[in-house]
């Protein structure tokens, strides 16, 4: 019977969604959709210490917008509710005890107090094979003391037991073979003085639970592997065990080091996929979107982000990436992180969207700005026109203005120094020549046939024509701007841009 695929995003509710967890959730969702599989979202949230309101709809919204939902989540429910491991408590104390009574791990009572002092006498300090007979645990209580204690209602945690001199291994989906001393892994907590597990417990029970077939997760959980792949084997689900794929980490720019939050402050790139603003501090993080990236350049960015389909293509949709995406092209080398790759993809993905596409997404930029757009015709014109000069949404605002109202300022300084009298009266007699009809090349051979007539190079008067109309030396062909803005409003332009030159 083949497999039936099931993967999941496993995020904490703790703060801004980085790009790095996008990639992750992506490379899920891709790696579903290609084995019309199920994608899940589980909100990880049993470190309450950590917990931030707001951050799990933050999540969600950051996944809708990326096009990439999950089938089961816990707004959506599913087959394996709930998908908050704090809603699923009770479940896994039962396992912590199993593995107690089983011999494969045990009641720790060392204090907080306690364990900092073994801290500060020891370098490097790790609870584990060589230190646990020495500490206050049931390995070394008797039966009686540890039953007292657990009566009392003594705060104790739940460690793993690891044993010593065992080499565990498994196949990683991107790495190969990949293998462990378990003389170099510490005890880990499984279940805290709470009653709520730590990640390698719940990670484990919920991945059983909810039938993941395969686990997609970055490169920083591979030191965990280990522990967890012991408690596949000590609670006897080693035979359902997922296959695991570690994901490269995504690089600051010169490749020293994993991207943080920290380096696009300092670099001045956004690092979370939206907006962030903590609920404590009241601080915004700007986003990906908000920065005017398209979520379609977003989420195609981030797939290049240690993949490829094996070819030097670079551009792919999202029902494209699904049909490419295969694990076995994804690098195990860590992939650095260029916002000016990153710039490019957005400035294809605009220059690829017709302009109707464009129109909702701009018309609110521009209206923010108070240029009221009242014909979606003429907005989808302007689009056409300018689209290639705009690599952010945010660009087209200043490259569309002067399409809805007169510039505000000219730059006389680009006109003024060749500027004479008879340059004057050849615009006033353009002006009332415009007929505004035509296509560019009929305009612009009628404009040089005038000069031509009037004693002019046509050279000589494209820059002042470009600034009479749009205020700079910026924009598409001048001839193709004239013919959207119409004749009288040329006619008005020029008027006004007269008075202000020859002032």
């Amino acid at each position: 019977m083949e497999q039936k695929i099931r993967v999941r995003f496993a995020p904490s509710p703790t703060g801004g969604l980085h790009l790095g967890g996008v990639r992750t959730a992506l490379f899920n969702y891709l790696f579903a959709r290609k084995h019309n599989g199920t994608f899940i979202l589980r909100v990880e949230d049993t470190d309450q210490t950590r917990f931030v309101e707001g951050a799990e709809a933050y999540i969600n919204a950051c996944l809708r917008w990326c096009g990439i939902e999950p089938d089961e989540s816990p707004l959506k429910g599913g087959p394996h509710a709930p998908y908050r491991q704090s809603e699923r408590k009770p479940n896994y104390r039962a396992f912590a005890e199993q593995l107690v009574d089983e011999g494969y791990a045990y009641y720790a009572f060392d204090t907080p107090e306690e364990l900092d002092a073994r801290r500060k006498e020891t370098a490097n300090f790790q609870y584990g094979q060589a230190t646990r007979l020495s500490l206050r645990n049931s390995l070394v209580l008797t039966p009686h003391e540890v039953s007292q204690l657990l009566q009392d209602g003594v705060p104790h945690v739940v460690r793993i037991k690891v044993p010593e001199g065992e080499n565990v291994y498994f196949n990683d989906m991107i790495r190969g073979d990949v293998n462990f001393d378990t003389s170099i892994v510490d005890d880990k907590v499984l279940l805290k003085a709470d009653g709520m597990p730590t990640y390698h417990l719940a990670v484990v029970v919920d991945d059983k639970a909810m039938e993941i077939s395969h686990v997609f997760r970055g490169e920083e959980w591979l030191p965990s592997a280990p522990v967890h792949i012991l408690l596949w084997k000590y609670l006897g689900w080693e035979a359902s065990m997922p296959q695991w794929a570690h994901l490269p980490l995504i690089l600051k720019p010169d490749g020293n080091g994993k991207l943080s939050k920290r380096d696009g402050d300092r670099l001045g790139f956004p690092v979370y996929a939206m907006n962030w603003t903590d609920p404590k501090a009241g601080t915004l993080t700007e986003g990906f979107r908000e920065r005017g990236f398209l979520p379609e350049a977003f989420v195609n960015m981030l797939a290049m982000l240690g993949w490829n389909d094996g070819t030097d293509r670079e551009l792919f949709s999202l029902t494209e990436l699904i049909e490419a995406f295969d694990p076995d092209r994804i690098s195990k080398a860590g992939a650095k992180f260029d916002f000016e790759k990153a710039k490019w993809f957005n400035h294809e993905w605009i220059k690829s969207l017709d302009a109707k596409a464009l129109a909702p997404l701009v018309k609110p930029a521009l209206e923010a700005e108070g240029i009221m757009v009242n014909y979606e015709t003429y907005l989808e014109q302007v689009l056409t026109l300018i689209k290639e000069r705009c690599t952010l949404l945010p660009d087209f605002v200043a490259q569309a203005a002067y399409f809805f109202r007169q510039p505000q300022e000219y730059d006389v300084a680009a006109v003024k120094g060749k500027w004479n009298t008879d340059k004057s009266v050849f615009f006033k007699n353009y002006a009332d020549n415009f007929t505004g009809e035509g296509d560019a090349a009929a305009a612009e051979g009628a404009f040089k046939s005038l000069a031509e007539t009037s004693g002019f190079k046509p050279g000589e008067l494209m820059l002042p024509l470009r600034v009479m109309l749009v205020g700079g030396k910026f924009g598409p062909g001048v001839f193709d701007i004239a013919l959207l803005l119409g004749a009288d409003e040329v006619k008005n332009r020029i008027t006004t841009a007269l008075e202000v030159i020859n002032a």
